[in-house]
């Protein structure tokens, strides 16, 4: 397929090229580790093949303001990636809470996808997310929005850089991203904190028992009873927090385009 891009349009599918590659440097699942390199540079080549006989391709010279162009492309798609993977990390952020309340929290784990340590409940949520994702096909959507960004921002557009608004959204969607976090760690995150109040008063009406032994194992088991039987409302929370991922890439997509 590539055969058939003259060089005179060759800077611009090297436009596309970057901007998808950059895309899966940050985007959720496909910039895990788990993905090895040359295959994630080979998707982003099908990828942008297809788009270049897909977008409108203006022409395009290989000058000064070209390799701004390059710098553009590469920054639109690591900062759309990375505010998408900012949001989900509410997950982590939420079983980091739970985790420090049941005690979990000297024993985070390594995440394989990201190769760093996360909470151990924070990476179970995470990895549900993920299935969840799959199997409603969230992948395909990421792609696409992708293939949306050329609508919003043009191959041969500029970002404003001028135009403030961006970096505020950018703040509000971190700001966002704690405020998810603790929602979605209040219903364990309250019920442990009445077993604290309950342990504090036995230990005040019972001084024979010993509530740093039999606090901890409560604590736990309670944890777990109450995750149990909220999954099904964590599962609407992730269904609800991967439409706030998609809206908040699109809406910073509309700011870098200017509208």
């Amino acid at each position: 397929m590539l055969e058939y891009i003259s060089a005179i349009n060759l800077p611009a599918f090297l436009l596309i090229f970057v901007r998808v590659t950059s895309f899966f440097v940050t985007l959720p699942i496909f910039s895990y580790r788990n993905l090895p390199a040359q295959h994630k540079v080979g998707i982003s080549l099908f990828l942008a093949a297809l788009m270049y006989f897909t977008i409108d391709i203006p022409e395009l010279t290989i000058d000064a303001s070209y390799f701004i162009l390059l710098f553009k492309e590469a920054a639109v798609g690591l900062t759309v990636g990375l505010l998408a993977y900012i949001i989900l990390a509410a997950i982590q952020i939420a079983g980091g809470f739970i985790d420090f309340q049941m005690g979990f929290a000297i024993a985070n784990v390594i995440d394989p996808q990201t190769g760093v340590q996360s909470p151990l409940i924070g990476q179970y949520m995470y990895t549900i997310t993920l299935l969840f994702i799959l199997a409603v096909n969230g992948h395909h959507l990421m792609i696409d929005g992708v293939f949306y960004s050329y609508e919003l921002i043009a191959i041969d557009q500029l970002i404003p850089i001028h135009n403030e608004n961006w970096i505020v959204y950018i703040i509000d969607a971190f700001n966002q991203m704690f405020v998810i976090a603790f929602l979605m760690a209040v219903p364990i995150v309250g019920c442990l904190f009445l077993v604290d109040v309950a342990l504090g008063i036995i230990a005040r009406t019972v001084p024979q028992l010993n509530v740093f032994v039999v606090g901890l194992p409560l604590k736990i088991f309670v944890a777990l009873l109450v995750l149990v039987i909220a999954m099904t409302f964590y599962i609407m929370l992730i269904q609800n927090l991967f439409g706030t991922m998609l809206e908040t890439m699109q809406g910073l997509m509309e700011l870098f385009g200017g509208e």
